[in-house]
């Protein structure tokens, strides 16, 4: 087994997780997509995200609401989320970058240890840092398939 241990934000009240290179994200377990909420251009410009769907529906923030389909590489911790799709949306005045899902650590083990202001992340030897995450449009209803490496 691999483990990993992140910082959160000892400022805030919420699980927010220091990313590096000036972005941080919001931990939410009970979200199933990941969502960019930061400037759009942060997300094309600097991290090179590649626009895969315009307008596309989801359901979060208290409703229905659309946002852009993307492609990007992100990196939390020792996870690699190599071309990961994400909608961006900026109907939110977040005071962070983007919501990482719950469904992002899929098959793994994790802890938000709020005592000590850490996030814990366990990769069990079945799995990778590797991580594969898609978000597919299936007759109107969005699924997230994430998994590792070796199970894709």
């Amino acid at each position: 087994m691999k483990q990993m241990t992140l910082d959160l934000d000892e400022s805030q009240q919420r699980p927010i997780i220091m990313l590096g290179n000036g972005l941080d994200a919001l931990l939410d377990t009970g979200a199933l997509i990941p969502v960019w909420v930061g400037e759009e251009s942060v997300l094309t410009r600097g991290l090179k995200a590649q626009l895969v769907k315009r307008t596309v529906p989801f359901f979060g923030f208290g409703g229905k609401t659309y946002g852009n389909l993307y492609k990007v590489t992100i990196q939390v911790g020792e996870l690699l989320y190599p071309n990961m799709h994400i909608i961006a949306c900026n109907e939110w005045n977040a005071s962070f970058h983007m919501i990482l899902s719950a469904t992002m650590f899929s098959n793994l083990i994790y802890e938000i240890d709020e005592y000590n202001h850490k996030f814990n992340v366990t990769v069990p030897d079945s799995e990778s840092s590797i991580r594969h995450l898609k978000i597919v449009d299936k007759n109107g209803k969005i699924y997230v398939l994430c998994s590792s490496e070796e199970n894709t």
